[in-house]
């Protein structure tokens, strides 16, 4: 069975292995004699299952006992509302980085008073803001930021301290990507169809001191507190997409976990980035201090020369490579599971295209 290089920005590709053993148990699961997506979310087996998956999220981002790991439904534009639903009282301060970015504080002014203090909006986000200290306010009752532009292609390269304010973290496009310090932030979330697994399910991690602080109008399956209280479970979970995503997080584990994953991402993207710097056709689109390890997009400035190279792709193997149109262009999402056989496989076929029509 042939399979495609896969570069979609998400969902995306997920690691064969896990497929396999997902394929190996389809009709039944470790011999129950039926699927995982025919268990009852109540049943000991499921919740073996469910607990599991968590188990590995904590071990892999170490993630210590003072925060509750929720494992939730509506993706992560549910958490546009949800976070300010949950922590917003008097007022909040966003970084406008990105198109989720600018989603997610249009969301929140609906709940509340919201302040911009850094964006690159003006300039099509081809750049994270710089994040002046004087402007944040110390009284805000959280600090908002997206941390993986995955549209644009860039990424905060490094965390804002926000002091005793929490930081409120978007990292639905690289998550587990990479090394980071959970403990840096009040609230972390991240849809899972990128890093994490199949669509459906999405990861919050919060800190137990910001529980109980929802307002009255917050619907429960929104409310971190309620949901803490009933395991995530206060309505019917994303029974298959949670079982989907252990499978991933196991391969994840099996390979080395988070530290050797990120040597192979960093190999990945400096691999694409280079042949992109020394192209006389293919250009890169984000700032080079600002470079995304995940999503890179580039163009070769002529769109009818893009919309060739993307049919060229297509009829060697490599799938949703097309920009998101706010961009244009190109857009190879790199996530966990791609491998660098991947990359050099594109980079192969972009030195073909450019030795043709360059």
């Amino acid at each position: 069975m042939n399979r495609v290089f896969n570069f979609a920005a998400g969902p995306s590709m997920l690691p064969e292995e896990a497929l396999s053993r997902a394929a190996s148990e389809m009709l039944s699961y470790k011999g129950t004699g039926m699927s995982v997506m025919e268990m009852s979310h109540r049943s000991k087996g499921y919740i073996e299952i469910f607990d599991h998956t968590v188990s590995l999220l904590r071990e892999l981002m170490g993630i210590s006992d003072n925060y509750e790991v929720l494992l939730l439904q509506g993706g992560a534009t549910g958490q546009f509302a949800a976070v300010p639903m949950n922590l917003l009282k008097t007022s909040a301060d966003y970084v406008d980085s990105g198109n989720f970015a600018h989603g997610a504080l249009v969301e929140a002014k609906k709940y509340g008073d919201v302040r911009v203090i850094a964006s690159s909006r003006d300039d099509n986000y081809t750049y994270i803001p710089e994040i002046n200290k004087a402007d944040m306010n110390p009284n805000a009752d959280y600090f908002y930021i997206t941390t993986n532009n995955t549209i644009f292609g860039t990424r905060f390269t490094s965390i804002p301290d926000t002091g005793n304010v929490p930081l409120v973290a978007d990292m639905s496009s690289n998550i587990l990507s990479e090394p980071m310090d959970v403990n840096k932030f009040g609230v972390i979330f991240a849809g899972a169809q990128k890093n994490i697994g199949p669509a459906g399910v999405v990861v919050v991690i919060v800190r137990k001191d910001l529980l109980g602080r929802a307002n009255a109008n917050t619907p429960k399956v929104l409310d971190w507190t309620k949901m803490a209280e009933n395991g995530s479970m206060l309505n019917t979970p994303t029974t298959y997409s949670i079982y989907m995503a252990g499978l991933c997080l196991e391969w994840l584990k099996k390979i080395g976990g988070v530290e050797e994953i990120s040597k192979r991402n960093n190999e990945k993207a400096k691999l694409l980035y280079d042949y992109l710097d020394e192209s006389k056709l293919f250009k890169g689109t984000a700032m080079k201090e600002h470079r995304s390890i995940m999503n890179v997009t580039f163009h070769t400035g002529d769109n009818d020369l893009d919309a060739e190279f993307v049919k060229t792709a297509q009829a060697n193997g490599i799938l949703n490579i097309k920009g998101h149109r706010l961009v244009g262009g190109m857009r190879a999402s790199i996530y966990n599971a791609m491998g660098i056989d991947g990359v050099e496989h594109l980079i192969k076929v972009m030195k073909q295209f450019e030795v043709e029509r360059g």
